[in-house]
This record gives structure tokens, C-alpha cells and sequence, in this order.
């Protein structure tokens, strides 16, 4: 028995969920004595493959076509590698480009398709657990076939590590031109802007507490002089105050910084289901029964516009008036 895991990357960079993904990929292998075969498609294979060879991994498929994320390319390799290596677990990331791809893929095979897996299990059977109505309850999916497809939701599982001995092989793909319809001429981040907050370290977050759109300069001031990104919680992106690629939470990006800074930011569950992975989780709010609370390792029940100008001096900086 096989599990498949098919890799991510953007822009000459593996991303976090290919490493995550193997992670889980190595835990439904290990419970069937199975080998975890990884595949990388398009862009520096050779590069990647050599990233991709970490511990647990036991074999790795470069696919050389494209450099980019290509649709109708990725359908068609992704089917190619299934119908080679039949595996019995098709594991795919659950972010933008996965969703793109991965339901088409599951119903050219007439897989049983399971989308945004936090947690799988698999005994007798597979069973995957999702999460429901906005995150606030959590339920287990039986799968009653032999073959299945999932997507696996980023920050849920840490990332693989250690360097392993897996064999890397390249696989060759006969693309059908005529079947691929969309050409990539470029790359432009949604909300515009460079900034990827999936990849910071530090992130400090900035919710409807900050009242006035002026009164983010406070907040960017704290970044600064820590060094950190800037992200917010929705209502900072509703009022437009912040660009989409800022917002963290269900309906924004799933992050997994070293520590997250949430100022005057509630903690509904929409949000918390973007940052939960976090590994220190500092929380400002002036509301001690805020949500956020629950969830924070450290808390400081005081109004922001009192302690992040301390923070800021703390640590070297001057904060601006607002």
C-alpha cells in the first residue's frame, strides 16, 4: 500500500504545507506499513526533491513540466502518478491552488473526496475529522472505500524534519496539449502587495479594537521596531483599512508563526481558526472574558492605546502619536 502526498510551492519555494503534508502522509503510512511516496510538479524539481528528502519520506517524483502552477497540467499528472502508483491515499493540500486541482482530480478517478482534514486517523478504516459551522464543532468522516482523496487544511500538523534516504525519481508525463486550456503569464498576490504573512515569524495582529483607521500607525510602529509582519483580523480588511493578503482567519490565510501578537482583537472562532497553530500566542485586549483569552499563553488586560506605546519604547522604539 502506497500513501501520495503531492507537494506545493510558489514563486522558487516549497511551501510550509509540502512539509506538513508529509508529516501526516508519514502517519497514515506507518499505520498500514505503508511506504509514503512524495511528488513534486513543475518549477526547480531537482531542487526540491532534494528539500523534499526528509525523514519518513520514502520516495520522492519529480515531474518536470511548467514552472509555475498550471491547472489543467497538474490535473493530468497528479492522474498520471495515481494510475502508476495506485496508492490508496491521495493526499493534497487544502489552499488555493489545492482546491483547484484536487476536485477535478478526485472525480476524473471516482475517488471519495474529503476536503479540509484536520486530523486523520485510520485502524479498521480511514476516519477524518473536520471541522463545521464556523469551526465550532468538529466532526469525523468514516470513509468506506479503498482509494480516497484528501485535502489536508496548513498549520494543522508540524512540519516533517530531519533529513531522510528516500529515492528520487523522475516521472514522465505524456501532457496532452490539446487538453490544457489555461496558459500562467504571471504571478500577482491576491489584495495586492509582496507580503506573505504564511511565511513570518512574528506576526502582529490588529483587530477591531484599534477603533480608527489613523490608529494603525500604531500598530505598524510595534512591527517595526520588532521586526515583525503586519496581519489583521476581518474587520480591519472589510473596512479596507488592510489589504485581503493581511487578514488571518477562515475566510483569510492560515498562519503558524513563532509568536502571534493579537491586539484588541476578540478571538471568534473565525479567526482563531487561521492562528490556533501558532506557537505563542500573546493576546492585548482591555475585555478579560475576551475569547482570545482562551486560547493566549500570555494576556494583558489593559487598553492598547496605553500598552503598545510601552511596548514600542521597550523595545527601542518611538511611538507615534495618534
Amino acid at each position: 500500500m502506497t500513501v501520495l502526498g503531492i507537494t506545493e510551492h510558489r514563486r522558487g519555494d516549497l511551501r510550509d504545507v509540502s512539509f506538513e503534508l508529509a508529516t501526516v502522509g508519514r502517519e497514515l503510512a506507518d499505520a498500514t506499513d505503508s511506504e509514503l511516496h512524495l511528488a513534486v510538479v513543475g518549477g526547480e524539481v531537482e531542487a526540491f526533491a532534494d528539500d523534499l528528502d526528509r525523514e519518513g519520506v520514502d520516495v520522492v517524483h519529480t515531474v518536470d513540466e511548467g514552472e509555475e502552477f498550471n491547472h489543467d497540467v497538474y490535473v493530468q499528472a497528479v492522474e498520471a502518478l495515481h494510475d502508476d502508483l495506485d496508492p490508496d491515499v491521495l493526499l493534497m493540500p487544502h489552499s488555493v491552488n489545492g482546491l483547484d486541482y484536487a476536485p477535478a482530480v478526485a472525480s476524473r478517478l471516482s475517488l471519495p473526496f474529503v476536503t479540509d482534514a484536520i486530523g486523520v486517523h485510520r485502524d479498521d478504516g480511514l476516519a477524518v475529522t473536520r471541522e463545521m459551522y464556523g469551526s465550532k464543532v468538529e466532526t469525523v468522516v468514516d470513509v468506506d472505500a479503498d482509494r480516497v482523496a484528501l485535502t489536508v487544511r496548513p498549520g494543522e500538523w508540524p512540519p516533517v524534519e530531519g533529513t531522510g534516504d528516500a529515492d528520487v525519481s523522475a516521472f514522465e508525463v505524456d501532457v496532452d496539449e490539446s487538453q490544457v486550456r489555461s496558459t500562467v503569464t504571471g504571478f500577482e498576490e491576491v489584495g495586492g502587495g509582496d507580503v506573505d504573512i504564511t511565511d513570518a515569524d512574528v506576526l502582529v495582529s490588529v483587530g477591531r479594537g484599534i477603533e480608527e483607521e489613523e490608529n494603525l500607525a500604531l500598530i505598524e510602529a510595534l512591527a517595526d521596531t520588532l521586526g515583525a509582519t503586519l496581519s489583521s483580523s476581518r474587520p480591519i480588511v472589510d473596512n479596507g483599512w488592510l489589504p485581503k493578503n493581511r487578514q488571518v482567519g477562515q475566510s483569510g490565510k492560515v498562519v503558524t508563526p513563532e509568536v502571534y501578537i493579537a491586539i484588541g482583537i476578540s478571538g471568534a472562532v473565525q479567526h482563531v481558526a487561521g492562528m490556533k497553530g501558532a506557537e505563542t500566542i500573546v493576546a492585548i485586549n482591555d475585555d478579560p472574558s475576551a475569547p482570545i483569552y482562551d486560547l493566549a499563553d500570555y494576556g494583558i488586560v489593559d487598553d492598547l492605546f496605553d500598552v503598545v506605546p510601552a511596548l514600542i519604547e521597550e523595545f527601542g522604539g518611538e511611538p507615534p502619536e495618534v
